[in-house]
């Protein structure tokens, strides 16, 4: 142990349970520090894991800040690692752009931008040495390309979107359902080129696959393209209605193999009878009569035109159809046909035991929701839309 003399000025403190002793030889009184046998009794503990006793009343504040700062420094200069670390390893996985083109080319890898990789597809689809299976994958691969807006407008800057429409004249019934499945992702919200594609005949052959002899799948791909080059579109809609489009879904609608359009057929109607309405409801709002778009929904004559081919009757009659998401799309489109079709709804006794039939199936279903607790249930809006009909037609 080490002993220390303590100055002999008068009133010197002397820490309270210090040993203090004579020294012989120089006459002067010692004391033995209890700190030090303190301090190695805790460096003792911590290696056997116990808390550091520490005494904060032996050091004083400024040996505390400068601990706390050397803590600081070391925690910073580990956090410095660690960030080295993640800094180098992001550069490890993502390199600069022309360090990979750099590599590329060593290798002879090309990358190919949208455009040029839809112009290879295109050329691989319009070529006479392509077999069926390579058209087929090509068009597979310009779908995923098309959904994008860019790169549909794109389509339209080297020929690709007319190539596309000529092979809805394909004796291939793979060709014609593929090239309707890319044309249905590039007409969607995309008004350049629903407008390219009218020009280009797009209309006139989906129609023709609509109303022939074609596979299930085919007709699918070009309802759905029908129904893309439709919405948002009112000139479209104008032509439509002038080549017979009405005529060629009710045929559809009414044949035994294609109920499964039915429903998709439905909704088309649905869409395009209320999104004119609101398009005069919003021009209503706005107090703007004549702007150009409003001008061309109002040359839609698309509600006589259902009157007249019969769509009363036949959509009345599609609630026959077994699935609730049939039903519903029904009852919608068969509220926004209330005012044109009223009086062939009060004489069309079958949708009076229809709908009396689905009010009970769901007051029932709705009853099971609300004592499961369910305040606002499926089942509850389809009743609802039942009740609102029914109301309506007494």
């Amino acid at each position: 142990h080490k002993w220390e003399g303590l100055r002999t000025l008068l009133g010197q403190a002397v820490p309270a349970g210090s040993h203090v002793r004579l020294n012989l030889q120089t006459g002067a009184r010692e004391v033995k520090l209890q700190y030090e046998n303190k301090m190695q009794n805790n460096l003792k503990g911590l290696k056997k894991g116990k808390r550091l006793d520490i005494n904060t009343n032996t050091y004083t504040s400024q040996d505390l800040k400068s601990a706390l700062a050397k803590l600081k420094e070391g925690a910073e200069m580990e956090n410095s690692k660690e960030d080295k670390a993640r800094q180098a390893e992001v550069k490890r996985l993502f390199r600069p752009i022309e360090e990979l083109k750099k590599e590329f080319d060593e290798l002879n890898v090309v990358i190919e931008t949208d455009m040029q990789i839809m112009v290879r597809l295109i050329n691989k689809f319009n070529s006479s040495s392509s077999s069926l299976e390579e058209k087929i994958a090509a068009l597979f691969d310009l779908e995923y390309y098309v959904h994008q807006m860019d790169n549909a407008q794109d389509l339209l800057s080297f020929g690709g979107l007319q190539v596309v429409i000529n092979g809805l004249n394909s004796t291939e019934p793979l060709v014609k359902e593929y090239a309707a499945f890319v044309l249905g992702a590039a007409f969607s919200s995309n008004p350049k080129v629903q407008v390219e594609a009218i020009e280009g005949g797009a209309l006139q052959k989906l129609l023709v696959i609509l109303a022939t002899e074609q596979p299930l799948t085919a007709k699918k791909k070009a309802l759905f393209a029908l129904c893309s080059l439709l919405r948002h579109f009112p000139y479209a809609q104008q032509q439509f209605l002038k080549l017979g489009g009405l005529q060629v879904l009710r045929s559809l609608v009414q044949e035994k193999s294609t109920e499964v359009l039915a429903v998709r057929v439905v909704t088309l109607l649905y869409d395009l009878v209320t999104e004119k309405m609101f398009a005069e409801e919003e021009a209503e709002l706005t107090q703007d009569t004549s702007p150009e778009k409003l001008q061309q929904y109002r040359q839609v004559h698309l509600l006589p035109g259902l009157r007249e081919q019969g769509w009363c009757k036949i959509t009345a009659h599609l609630l026959a159809l077994p699935e609730h998401d049939a039903r519903e799309k029904v009852l919608q489109t068969l509220g926004a046909l209330l005012a044109t079709c009223r009086d062939h709804y009060h004489q069309d006794p079958l949708l009076s035991r229809m709908l009396a039939r689905l009010q009970a199936e769901y007051q029932a279903l709705a009853n099971l929701e609300l004592q499961e607790g369910e305040d606002e249930g499926y089942f509850q809006d389809l009743l609802g839309s039942v009740n609102s009909l029914l109301k309506e037609l007494r």
